[in-house]
Protein backbone atom coordinates (compact mmCIF):
# COMPACT_ATOMS: atom_id res chain seq x y z
CA UNK A 1 0.00 0.00 0.00
CA UNK A 2 2.42 2.35 0.87
CA UNK A 3 4.70 1.77 -2.23
CA UNK A 4 1.34 2.44 -4.24
CA UNK A 5 1.03 6.24 -2.62
CA UNK A 6 4.44 6.89 -2.30
CA UNK A 7 4.82 8.89 -6.06
CA UNK A 8 1.80 10.20 -5.03
CA UNK A 9 2.58 11.35 -2.03
CA UNK A 10 5.84 13.07 -3.61
CA UNK A 11 3.65 14.89 -6.03
CA UNK A 12 0.98 16.64 -3.41
CA UNK A 13 3.85 17.20 -1.35
CA UNK A 14 5.68 19.40 -3.74
CA UNK A 15 1.82 21.12 -5.05
CA UNK A 16 1.14 21.78 -1.28
CA UNK A 17 4.43 23.07 -0.48
CA UNK A 18 4.20 25.60 -3.71
CA UNK A 19 0.55 26.11 -2.74
CA UNK A 20 1.76 26.90 1.00
CA UNK A 21 4.24 29.35 0.01
CA UNK A 22 1.92 31.00 -2.16
CA UNK A 23 -0.94 31.64 0.12
CA UNK A 24 1.49 33.16 2.85
CA UNK A 25 2.43 35.59 0.23
CA UNK A 26 -1.40 36.82 -0.14
CA UNK A 27 -3.03 35.93 2.92
CA UNK A 28 -3.65 37.76 5.97
CA UNK A 29 -1.72 36.05 8.34
CA UNK A 30 -4.71 35.50 10.56
CA UNK A 31 -7.46 34.26 8.95
CA UNK A 32 -10.57 33.98 10.70
CA UNK A 33 -12.67 30.42 11.89
CA UNK A 34 -15.08 31.18 9.30
CA UNK A 35 -12.87 31.21 6.47
CA UNK A 36 -10.79 28.47 8.05
CA UNK A 37 -14.11 26.02 7.63
CA UNK A 38 -14.56 27.03 4.13
CA UNK A 39 -11.34 26.29 3.21
CA UNK A 40 -11.34 22.99 4.98
CA UNK A 41 -14.85 21.90 3.00
CA UNK A 42 -13.40 23.08 -0.14
CA UNK A 43 -10.53 20.53 0.58
CA UNK A 44 -12.79 17.92 1.32
CA UNK A 45 -14.67 17.98 -2.11
CA UNK A 46 -11.86 18.77 -4.12
CA UNK A 47 -8.35 20.25 -3.87
CA UNK A 48 -8.12 23.49 -3.58
CA UNK A 49 -6.71 26.06 -5.88
CA UNK A 50 -5.00 27.85 -2.92
CA UNK A 51 -3.99 26.45 0.25
CA UNK A 52 -4.46 27.85 3.84
CA UNK A 53 -3.36 26.39 6.57
CA UNK A 54 -5.88 25.63 9.70
CA UNK A 55 -3.42 27.50 11.81
CA UNK A 56 -1.74 31.05 11.75
CA UNK A 57 1.81 30.07 10.94
CA UNK A 58 3.99 31.48 13.71
CA UNK A 59 6.60 33.06 11.88
CA UNK A 60 9.72 34.09 13.52
CA UNK A 61 11.18 37.20 14.21
CA UNK A 62 14.07 35.82 12.01
CA UNK A 63 11.60 34.83 9.05
CA UNK A 64 9.71 37.70 8.21
CA UNK A 65 9.09 40.43 10.53
CA UNK A 66 11.76 42.83 12.28
CA UNK A 67 13.73 41.31 15.55
CA UNK A 68 11.76 42.27 18.84
CA UNK A 69 8.29 40.96 16.76
CA UNK A 70 6.11 38.70 19.98
CA UNK A 71 4.63 35.76 19.64
CA UNK A 72 0.94 36.16 18.70
CA UNK A 73 -1.62 35.77 22.25
CA UNK A 74 -4.93 35.23 22.77
CA UNK A 75 -6.83 38.75 22.33
CA UNK A 76 -7.59 40.61 25.71
CA UNK A 77 -11.01 39.65 27.37
CA UNK A 78 -13.37 42.98 27.79
CA UNK A 79 -13.30 43.74 31.59
CA UNK A 80 -10.49 41.74 32.72
CA UNK A 81 -7.64 44.22 33.58
CA UNK A 82 -4.17 44.11 32.11
CA UNK A 83 -1.16 44.24 33.58
CA UNK A 84 2.17 45.05 32.24
CA UNK A 85 5.28 44.38 33.60
CA UNK A 86 6.05 48.04 34.85
CA UNK A 87 2.56 48.04 36.43
CA UNK A 88 3.50 44.56 38.00
CA UNK A 89 6.60 45.93 39.32
CA UNK A 90 5.43 49.26 40.96
CA UNK A 91 2.34 47.60 42.59
CA UNK A 92 4.77 45.14 44.03
CA UNK A 93 6.98 48.06 45.29
CA UNK A 94 3.72 49.59 46.63
CA UNK A 95 2.01 46.51 48.39
CA UNK A 96 4.41 43.37 49.05
CA UNK A 97 4.09 42.49 52.81
CA UNK A 98 8.18 41.83 52.93
CA UNK A 99 9.03 44.73 51.44
CA UNK A 100 6.97 46.98 53.39
CA UNK A 101 8.22 44.92 56.95
CA UNK A 102 12.04 45.64 55.38
CA UNK A 103 11.08 49.18 54.88
CA UNK A 104 10.33 49.20 58.88
CA UNK A 105 13.42 48.51 59.42
CA UNK A 106 14.61 51.77 58.02
CA UNK A 107 12.25 53.51 60.02
CA UNK A 108 13.27 51.57 63.22
CA UNK A 109 16.65 53.21 62.30
CA UNK A 110 15.58 56.40 62.09
CA UNK A 111 13.94 56.34 65.52
CA UNK A 112 17.17 55.13 67.17
CA UNK A 113 18.94 58.33 65.63
CA UNK A 114 16.45 60.12 67.80
CA UNK A 115 17.59 57.96 70.55
CA UNK A 116 21.09 58.00 69.82
CA UNK A 117 21.06 62.17 70.13
CA UNK A 118 19.00 62.65 73.26
CA UNK A 119 21.07 64.58 76.16
CA UNK A 120 21.30 62.98 79.58
CA UNK A 121 18.31 63.89 81.77
CA UNK A 122 19.37 66.47 84.74
CA UNK A 123 18.95 64.75 88.68
CA UNK A 124 16.67 66.05 91.05
CA UNK A 125 17.15 64.99 95.03
CA UNK A 126 16.28 65.99 98.19
CA UNK A 127 16.48 64.84 101.77
CA UNK A 128 15.23 65.82 104.98
CA UNK A 129 16.49 64.40 108.09
CA UNK A 130 16.17 64.19 112.00
CA UNK A 131 12.13 64.19 111.91
CA UNK A 132 10.30 63.89 115.19
CA UNK A 133 8.19 60.84 113.45
CA UNK A 134 8.00 58.69 116.84
CA UNK A 135 7.12 62.40 119.05
CA UNK A 136 4.11 63.73 116.77
CA UNK A 137 3.97 66.39 119.47
CA UNK A 138 7.11 67.82 118.71
CA UNK A 139 6.14 68.81 115.09
CA UNK A 140 5.89 72.28 115.42
CA UNK A 141 7.44 75.40 113.75
CA UNK A 142 10.53 75.91 115.97
CA UNK A 143 11.34 72.17 116.31
CA UNK A 144 10.90 71.68 112.08
CA UNK A 145 13.44 75.43 112.01
CA UNK A 146 16.00 74.31 114.86
CA UNK A 147 16.47 70.58 115.24
CA UNK A 148 15.32 69.07 111.41
CA UNK A 149 17.47 68.96 108.20
CA UNK A 150 16.14 69.54 104.43
CA UNK A 151 18.50 69.17 101.61
CA UNK A 152 17.39 69.98 97.71
CA UNK A 153 20.03 69.75 94.83
CA UNK A 154 20.30 68.80 91.56
CA UNK A 155 22.61 66.97 89.13
CA UNK A 156 23.91 66.71 85.53
CA UNK A 157 26.20 64.72 83.78
CA UNK A 158 28.19 66.06 81.32
CA UNK A 159 29.39 63.61 78.87
CA UNK A 160 32.93 63.83 77.25
CA UNK A 161 34.77 63.05 74.01
CA UNK A 162 31.69 64.09 71.99
CA UNK A 163 29.67 60.89 72.98
CA UNK A 164 26.42 62.53 71.67
CA UNK A 165 27.81 63.19 68.79
CA UNK A 166 29.55 59.81 67.71
CA UNK A 167 26.18 57.98 68.99
CA UNK A 168 24.65 59.90 66.03
CA UNK A 169 26.70 59.73 63.58
CA UNK A 170 27.10 55.60 64.06
CA UNK A 171 23.37 55.57 64.21
CA UNK A 172 23.03 57.22 61.20
CA UNK A 173 25.71 54.92 59.31
CA UNK A 174 23.69 52.27 60.80
CA UNK A 175 20.73 53.57 59.03
CA UNK A 176 21.90 53.91 55.71
CA UNK A 177 23.05 50.44 55.67
CA UNK A 178 20.08 49.55 56.28
CA UNK A 179 18.30 52.23 53.87
CA UNK A 180 20.28 50.02 51.35
CA UNK A 181 19.57 46.20 52.55
CA UNK A 182 16.06 47.91 51.74
CA UNK A 183 17.14 49.05 48.21
CA UNK A 184 18.73 45.77 47.47
CA UNK A 185 14.88 44.03 48.35
CA UNK A 186 13.09 45.99 46.16
CA UNK A 187 16.21 44.71 43.85
CA UNK A 188 15.26 41.10 44.22
CA UNK A 189 11.64 41.52 44.63
CA UNK A 190 11.67 43.25 40.94
CA UNK A 191 12.98 39.85 39.66
CA UNK A 192 11.04 38.17 41.20
CA UNK A 193 7.86 39.42 39.80
CA UNK A 194 9.41 40.01 36.18
CA UNK A 195 10.37 36.29 36.47
CA UNK A 196 6.74 35.56 37.36
CA UNK A 197 5.42 37.92 35.10
CA UNK A 198 7.35 35.76 32.26
CA UNK A 199 5.97 32.52 33.69
CA UNK A 200 2.65 34.00 33.32
CA UNK A 201 3.22 35.11 29.72
CA UNK A 202 4.70 31.15 28.50
CA UNK A 203 1.03 30.08 30.01
CA UNK A 204 -1.06 32.79 28.61
CA UNK A 205 0.99 31.61 25.06
CA UNK A 206 0.94 28.06 25.55
CA UNK A 207 -2.89 28.58 26.27
CA UNK A 208 -3.06 30.11 23.32
CA UNK A 209 -0.98 27.84 21.32
CA UNK A 210 -3.18 24.65 22.44
CA UNK A 211 -6.48 26.15 21.62
CA UNK A 212 -5.84 26.83 17.82
CA UNK A 213 -4.06 23.76 17.95
CA UNK A 214 -7.23 21.89 19.41
CA UNK A 215 -9.42 23.77 17.27
CA UNK A 216 -7.34 22.86 13.98
CA UNK A 217 -7.13 19.19 14.87
CA UNK A 218 -10.62 19.39 15.54
CA UNK A 219 -11.58 19.91 11.77
CA UNK A 220 -9.31 17.84 10.87
CA UNK A 221 -11.05 15.02 13.03
CA UNK A 222 -14.62 16.45 11.44
CA UNK A 223 -12.92 16.08 7.88
CA UNK A 224 -12.02 12.55 8.50
CA UNK A 225 -15.07 11.87 9.84
CA UNK A 226 -16.66 12.81 6.46
CA UNK A 227 -14.22 10.18 4.49
CA UNK A 228 -14.60 7.68 6.77
CA UNK A 229 -18.46 7.82 5.90
CA UNK A 230 -17.66 7.88 2.27
CA UNK A 231 -15.45 5.16 2.75
CA UNK A 232 -11.92 6.68 2.16
CA UNK A 233 -10.47 5.51 5.04
CA UNK A 234 -10.96 2.76 7.28
CA UNK A 235 -12.72 2.79 11.39
CA UNK A 236 -9.21 1.83 12.68
CA UNK A 237 -7.58 5.37 11.11
CA UNK A 238 -10.66 7.29 12.21
CA UNK A 239 -10.59 6.54 15.50
CA UNK A 240 -6.79 6.56 16.22
CA UNK A 241 -7.21 10.22 15.08
CA UNK A 242 -10.40 10.67 17.56
CA UNK A 243 -7.88 9.46 19.88
CA UNK A 244 -5.55 11.94 19.09
CA UNK A 245 -7.64 14.86 19.76
CA UNK A 246 -7.70 13.51 23.63
CA UNK A 247 -4.10 14.80 23.98
CA UNK A 248 -5.09 18.50 22.13
CA UNK A 249 -7.68 18.70 24.78
CA UNK A 250 -5.19 17.27 27.75
CA UNK A 251 -2.99 20.16 26.51
CA UNK A 252 -5.39 22.95 26.61
CA UNK A 253 -6.13 21.66 30.16
CA UNK A 254 -2.76 21.83 31.66
CA UNK A 255 -2.10 25.09 29.96
CA UNK A 256 -5.40 26.80 31.64
CA UNK A 257 -4.16 25.32 34.81
CA UNK A 258 -0.25 26.91 34.42
CA UNK A 259 -2.31 30.16 33.83
CA UNK A 260 -4.48 29.64 36.34
CA UNK A 261 -1.42 28.93 38.80
CA UNK A 262 0.54 31.42 37.06
CA UNK A 263 -1.37 34.30 37.72
CA UNK A 264 -2.16 33.12 41.33
CA UNK A 265 1.62 33.53 42.15
CA UNK A 266 1.95 36.89 40.22
CA UNK A 267 -0.72 38.30 42.21
CA UNK A 268 1.03 37.07 46.04
CA UNK A 269 4.15 39.38 44.73
CA UNK A 270 2.18 42.37 44.08
CA UNK A 271 -0.64 42.05 46.56
CA UNK A 272 -4.00 40.19 46.72
CA UNK A 273 -5.93 43.54 46.73
CA UNK A 274 -3.55 45.56 44.65
CA UNK A 275 -5.42 43.58 41.52
CA UNK A 276 -8.50 42.26 40.42
CA UNK A 277 -9.08 38.52 40.69
CA UNK A 278 -9.68 37.95 36.80
CA UNK A 279 -6.60 39.99 36.04
CA UNK A 280 -4.82 39.20 33.02
CA UNK A 281 -0.79 40.14 32.05
CA UNK A 282 -0.49 42.47 28.80
CA UNK A 283 2.34 41.37 26.64
CA UNK A 284 3.66 38.80 24.72
CA UNK A 285 6.68 36.67 24.86
CA UNK A 286 9.26 38.17 22.69
CA UNK A 287 13.07 38.53 21.59
CA UNK A 288 14.94 41.34 21.95
CA UNK A 289 18.82 40.64 21.13
CA UNK A 290 21.65 41.28 23.58
CA UNK A 291 23.78 43.92 22.62
CA UNK A 292 25.63 45.32 26.06
CA UNK A 293 29.64 44.29 26.29
CA UNK A 294 29.92 41.87 29.50
CA UNK A 295 32.42 44.94 30.44
CA UNK A 296 30.29 47.98 30.62
CA UNK A 297 27.71 45.61 32.50
CA UNK A 298 30.49 44.61 35.23
CA UNK A 299 31.43 48.25 35.25
CA UNK A 300 27.54 49.39 35.77
CA UNK A 301 27.01 47.04 38.68
CA UNK A 302 30.11 47.73 40.62
CA UNK A 303 28.22 51.43 40.66
CA UNK A 304 24.80 50.46 41.05
CA UNK A 305 23.78 46.93 43.26
CA UNK A 306 22.35 48.17 46.31
CA UNK A 307 23.99 45.07 48.26
CA UNK A 308 27.46 46.10 46.87
CA UNK A 309 27.05 49.48 48.11
CA UNK A 310 25.66 48.86 51.51
CA UNK A 311 28.95 46.43 52.08
CA UNK A 312 31.04 49.76 51.73
CA UNK A 313 28.68 51.39 53.82
CA UNK A 314 29.34 48.91 56.44
CA UNK A 315 32.74 49.68 56.64
CA UNK A 316 31.94 53.33 57.23
CA UNK A 317 29.67 52.04 59.88
CA UNK A 318 32.45 50.26 61.54
CA UNK A 319 34.86 52.70 61.28
CA UNK A 320 31.85 55.10 63.12
CA UNK A 321 31.56 51.91 65.85
CA UNK A 322 35.44 52.90 66.37
CA UNK A 323 35.11 56.34 67.14
CA UNK A 324 32.32 56.12 69.32
CA UNK A 325 33.94 52.76 71.48
CA UNK A 326 36.69 55.47 72.08
CA UNK A 327 34.69 58.10 73.14
CA UNK A 328 33.00 55.48 75.90
CA UNK A 329 36.59 55.22 76.81
CA UNK A 330 36.76 59.04 77.97
CA UNK A 331 35.24 59.11 81.57
CA UNK A 332 31.87 61.43 82.24
CA UNK A 333 31.97 64.66 84.56
CA UNK A 334 28.95 64.48 86.95
CA UNK A 335 28.28 67.61 88.60
CA UNK A 336 25.43 68.52 91.08
CA UNK A 337 24.67 71.72 94.03
CA UNK A 338 22.55 71.35 96.80
CA UNK A 339 20.66 73.79 99.15
CA UNK A 340 20.82 73.15 102.55
CA UNK A 341 18.19 73.77 105.91
CA UNK A 342 20.09 72.95 109.26
CA UNK A 343 19.46 74.26 112.45
CA UNK A 344 18.09 77.29 111.71
CA UNK A 345 20.40 78.19 109.04
CA UNK A 346 20.89 77.85 104.69
CA UNK A 347 23.57 76.70 103.01
CA UNK A 348 24.62 75.94 99.27
CA UNK A 349 26.66 72.60 98.47
CA UNK A 350 28.29 71.84 95.14
CA UNK A 351 29.81 68.46 94.73
CA UNK A 352 31.68 66.74 91.50
CA UNK A 353 32.64 63.00 90.36
CA UNK A 354 34.54 61.22 87.78
CA UNK A 355 35.47 58.03 87.52
CA UNK A 356 39.23 57.42 87.27
CA UNK A 357 40.50 55.60 84.18
CA UNK A 358 42.53 52.99 86.19
CA UNK A 359 41.43 49.31 84.97
CA UNK A 360 38.53 50.31 82.80
CA UNK A 361 39.55 52.19 79.59
CA UNK A 362 37.09 50.39 76.84
CA UNK A 363 39.90 49.20 75.19
CA UNK A 364 38.27 45.77 74.58
CA UNK A 365 35.33 47.37 73.00
CA UNK A 366 37.83 49.48 71.25
CA UNK A 367 39.72 46.48 70.15
CA UNK A 368 36.32 44.57 68.98
CA UNK A 369 35.40 47.46 66.61
CA UNK A 370 38.85 47.45 65.06
CA UNK A 371 38.37 43.78 64.15
CA UNK A 372 34.89 44.55 62.57
CA UNK A 373 36.53 47.31 60.15
CA UNK A 374 38.77 44.53 59.13
CA UNK A 375 35.65 41.86 58.88
CA UNK A 376 33.44 44.97 56.88
CA UNK A 377 36.76 45.27 54.69
CA UNK A 378 36.40 42.01 53.52
CA UNK A 379 33.05 41.17 53.17
CA UNK A 380 32.92 44.61 50.79
CA UNK A 381 36.00 42.87 48.96
CA UNK A 382 33.73 39.27 48.76
CA UNK A 383 30.51 41.45 47.88
CA UNK A 384 32.30 42.92 45.07
CA UNK A 385 33.69 39.63 43.78
CA UNK A 386 29.94 38.43 44.23
CA UNK A 387 28.52 41.23 41.92
CA UNK A 388 30.96 40.72 38.89
CA UNK A 389 30.60 36.29 39.31
CA UNK A 390 26.48 37.26 38.82
CA UNK A 391 27.08 39.48 36.34
CA UNK A 392 29.33 36.92 34.39
CA UNK A 393 26.55 33.89 35.08
CA UNK A 394 24.27 36.00 34.40
CA UNK A 395 25.43 37.19 30.96
CA UNK A 396 26.43 34.16 30.08
CA UNK A 397 23.17 32.39 30.44
CA UNK A 398 21.55 35.18 28.43
CA UNK A 399 23.75 34.77 25.33
CA UNK A 400 23.34 30.81 26.11
CA UNK A 401 19.86 31.11 26.04
CA UNK A 402 19.90 33.77 22.84
CA UNK A 403 21.91 31.19 20.76
CA UNK A 404 19.17 28.83 21.61
CA UNK A 405 16.48 31.06 20.24
CA UNK A 406 18.54 31.79 17.07
CA UNK A 407 18.55 27.93 16.06
CA UNK A 408 14.59 28.20 16.41
CA UNK A 409 13.96 31.36 14.62
CA UNK A 410 16.76 30.30 11.45
CA UNK A 411 13.98 27.93 10.31
CA UNK A 412 12.96 25.07 12.54
CA UNK A 413 9.81 26.92 13.63
CA UNK A 414 9.18 27.27 10.17
CA UNK A 415 10.07 24.05 9.04
CA UNK A 416 8.06 22.45 11.61
CA UNK A 417 5.18 24.47 10.53
CA UNK A 418 5.59 23.57 6.60
CA UNK A 419 5.99 19.88 7.54
CA UNK A 420 2.79 20.19 9.47
CA UNK A 421 1.08 21.55 6.52
CA UNK A 422 2.55 19.39 4.00
CA UNK A 423 0.97 16.44 6.00
CA UNK A 424 -2.27 17.73 6.91
CA UNK A 425 -2.84 18.59 3.28
CA UNK A 426 -1.57 15.29 1.93
CA UNK A 427 -4.03 13.62 4.37
CA UNK A 428 -6.93 15.03 3.54
CA UNK A 429 -6.07 14.79 -0.15
CA UNK A 430 -5.34 10.80 0.34
CA UNK A 431 -1.91 10.86 -0.57
CA UNK A 432 -0.29 10.49 2.94
CA UNK A 433 -0.72 7.94 5.75
CA UNK A 434 -2.00 8.65 9.45
CA UNK A 435 0.93 8.02 10.50
CA UNK A 436 2.47 10.63 8.81
CA UNK A 437 0.02 13.03 9.70
CA UNK A 438 0.31 12.64 13.52
CA UNK A 439 4.05 12.19 13.88
CA UNK A 440 4.06 16.10 11.92
CA UNK A 441 1.32 17.06 14.20
CA UNK A 442 3.27 15.85 17.22
CA UNK A 443 6.80 17.47 15.86
CA UNK A 444 4.81 20.49 15.01
CA UNK A 445 3.66 20.75 18.91
CA UNK A 446 7.04 19.98 20.17
CA UNK A 447 8.74 22.25 18.52
CA UNK A 448 6.17 25.24 18.66
CA UNK A 449 6.31 24.48 23.06
CA UNK A 450 9.78 24.68 22.94
CA UNK A 451 10.79 27.39 21.36
CA UNK A 452 8.02 29.05 23.77
CA UNK A 453 10.11 28.16 26.06
CA UNK A 454 13.66 29.34 25.17
CA UNK A 455 12.11 32.26 24.94
CA UNK A 456 10.57 32.23 28.42
CA UNK A 457 13.92 31.37 29.27
CA UNK A 458 15.78 33.65 27.32
CA UNK A 459 13.40 36.67 28.85
CA UNK A 460 14.34 35.23 32.24
CA UNK A 461 18.09 35.45 31.90
CA UNK A 462 16.99 38.92 30.58
CA UNK A 463 16.10 40.15 33.96
CA UNK A 464 18.73 38.22 35.83
CA UNK A 465 20.89 40.29 33.71
CA UNK A 466 18.94 43.24 34.95
CA UNK A 467 18.92 41.95 38.99
CA UNK A 468 22.64 41.10 38.68
CA UNK A 469 23.73 44.55 36.69
CA UNK A 470 20.84 46.31 39.64
CA UNK A 471 18.90 48.19 37.20
CA UNK A 472 16.23 47.58 34.80
CA UNK A 473 17.89 49.69 32.45
CA UNK A 474 20.65 47.54 30.42
CA UNK A 475 23.55 49.99 28.60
Amino acid sequence: MFGAFLPLTLVFASSAFAQIESSRAELPPAPSTQRQSAALAAEAAAPPQRQQSPQPPLQSPAQATPKGTPLPASRPVPGVTQVTLDQAIELALANNPNLMATRKQVDQGVAQEVTANLRPNPVLSGDSQFLPIFNPSQFTTDTLNALTQFDVGVGYLFERGRKRQNRLQAARDATTVTRLQALDAERTLAFNVAQQFVNALLAKSNLAFATEDLNSFQQTVNISEERYKLGDISEGDFLKIKLQLLQFQTDVAQARVAKAQALINLRQLTGYDSVPRGYDVAGDLEYLPLTARLEDLQAKALEQRADLRAARQGITAARSQVSLARANAKQDLTLSTSFAHVSGSSSSSWFFNIPLPVFNRNQGEISRTLFAVDQSQFAATSAEGGVIADVSNAWESASSNEDIVKLYTSGYVRQAQESRDISNYAYKAGAATLLDLLDAERSYRATQLAYRLALSAYMISMEQLKQAVGTRSLP
